[in-house]
């Protein structure tokens, strides 16, 4: 069939039906299209040309649209592989020589394999049982050689953060505002910033944020989270230091209530060293909070540095037992080679990793993204 005919074959129907005169072209016949309609003008109904002007216009937003998020994800899987260059360089340049060096599995080579594992902080807990899952999916499937294993080794590592279970990465945000966020974790591990991050992109997708600063005790908390906050563009509530911090988070919701805040995130002091006192003041904060808005806190995030590795761990199984911890956010990811703690933390505490620390700059704070992760690590291996 002639473009010309396909043209008025496309249109040849009842009017009732004009809201369906999409249809697709063969390549270069679009280019053609409006010519043809100028010379059929009397043929064809006006109504229809102006149909087809806005299917056109709306082809080319979708297109855009469809531009905007590929150059989005090209750039957070850029931020992801040069965040996670050091683990990168690390543990696959040491998978690699492994793989050199024996071209068949042996034991000796399940032995250096599982050294390197556990250098890469992923846990020993967890090693051990990926080396009995790698052990019996090799004895099944016949795999002699360690080129091959690679990829496995890399599928593997992918269904232990998965595990059988829903990933769920994003936050928790209330139908009713606002959306309450309670940050804990202990001194120095960059929840300040974290923080004033998140606050950020928050701020950039439209909302009205607020911050609290629930930290009273250490020294120069509030002045800090409130610099934080006249930078990013939110709202601030804080309170002299050594004021009770349940009474300053009280006011701080209630002033959030009262100006009509999407998210208000708190700052938390992190005193681990005395867990019973700690533990006491996040169920009063938590009271306080319940109190003003039913079932808020709606996320509490722990904030653990990557580079402490398996203290990080400990960190998180201490303030599990404390409170209820919804998500995880890893900061200075980019400052360690032992990557793996990502995977640590999930075997091993069970809570999801929701955002990681790529960088000093805004954009490096990530939702956590698997996929990504796993690519970012292993990128010279693929």
């Amino acid at each position: 069939m002639g473009l010309f005919n396909k043209i008025k074959n496309m249109f040849a129907k009842d009017k009732s039906d004009e809201s369906n005169v999409v249809a697709v072209l063969d390549e270069g016949e679009e280019e053609r299209f409006e010519e043809i309609v100028e010379e059929t003008s009397k043929e064809i109904d006006p109504s229809l040309k102006k149909e087809y002007k806005k299917h056109k216009e709306k082809v080319k937003k979708d297109e855009e649209k469809e531009l905007e998020e590929e150059k989005k994800l090209q750039e957070e899987v850029k931020v992801y592989e040069k965040g996670l260059t050091k683990s990168r360089e690390g543990f696959v340049s040491k998978l690699a020589n492994l793989t050199n060096k024996y071209h068949k599995i042996t034991e000796e080579y399940f032995d250096e394999l599982e050294e390197i594992l556990i250098m890469a902080d992923i846990g020993v807990d967890t090693v051990i049982s990926f080396m009995d899952r790698l052990r019996k999916r090799v004895k099944h499937e016949n795999i002699e050689s360690t080129e091959y294993l690679k990829e496995i080794i890399v599928d593997e590592l992918f269904i232990i953060y998965v595990n059988d279970s829903v990933i769920v990465n994003k936050i928790n945000f209330s139908e009713k505002k606002p959306t309450v966020i309670l940050f804990v974790g202990v001194n120095g591990v960059g929840k300040t910033t974290t923080i004033a991050k998140l606050a950020n992109k928050m701020i950039d997708e439209g909302k009205k944020v607020k911050l609290v600063a629930g930290d009273t005790f250490r020294a120069g908390a509030t002045r800090q989270l409130e610099e934080w906050a006249n930078r990013v563009g939110a709202s601030f509530f804080g309170k002299e230091e050594g004021a009770d911090p349940s009474s300053v988070i009280y006011d701080g919701l209630t002033e959030a209530l009262e100006d009509d805040t999407d998210v208000v995130m708190i700052d938390t002091a992190g005193r681990l060293q005395n867990k019973v006192n700690l533990m006491n003041e996040l169920e009063k904060i938590n009271r306080v909070i319940g109190k003003l808005i039913p079932d808020a806190p709606h996320e509490v995030l722990l904030v653990i540095d990557a580079t402490t590795g398996q203290n990080g761990i400990s960190q998180a199984v201490a303030f599990k037992e404390i409170t209820n911890i919804t998500g995880i956010v890893l900061t200075k990811l980019d400052g360690t080679a032992k990557g793996g703690i990502v995977l640590a933390i999930k075997e091993q505490v069970g809570i999801p990793v929701k955002y990681i620390g790529l960088g000093e700059r805004k954009e490096d704070l990530q939702v956590f993204d698997i996929e990504k992760y796993i690519y970012g690590l292993f990128k010279d291996m693929m």
